[in-house]
């Protein structure tokens, strides 16, 4: 009758830490985005790395390229991903680039 209870105890701690380990391995968030959402989240990123070069200017003080650059990815956002995917995913997009800059990915 013990052996049966040891059994079963080890049974369930087995699937506890199996269960522990699988969360632990897998990454969190690591969500499986659309074509159209990869192509946004680059643009977003690319967009982000300017405005981290410049944090507190004024659009007159980027360089002109910059500045170009720039105006073309705010224009390719909100012409092919804001208007066109839904707000949770554009907060997605969001979120994921401001941790992935803090977290220095």
């Amino acid at each position: 009758m013990v052996s049966f209870f040891l059994i079963i105890a080890i049974v369930i701690t087995t699937a506890l830490l199996g269960s522990v380990a699988y969360q632990f391995l897998t990454p969190i968030n690591d969500m499986i985005l659309s074509p159209l959402e990869q192509k946004c989240q680059l643009i977003a990123n690319e967009g982000y790395k300017i405005h981290t070069i410049y944090p507190d200017s004024n659009p007159d003080e980027l360089l002109e390229s910059d500045m170009k650059r720039l105006l073309y990815l705010d224009k390719i956002w909100i012409n092919e991903c804001v208007s066109t995917l839904p707000a949770d995913s554009i907060f997605n997009i969001v979120n994921n680039v401001e941790r992935n800059f803090s977290y220095g990915e």
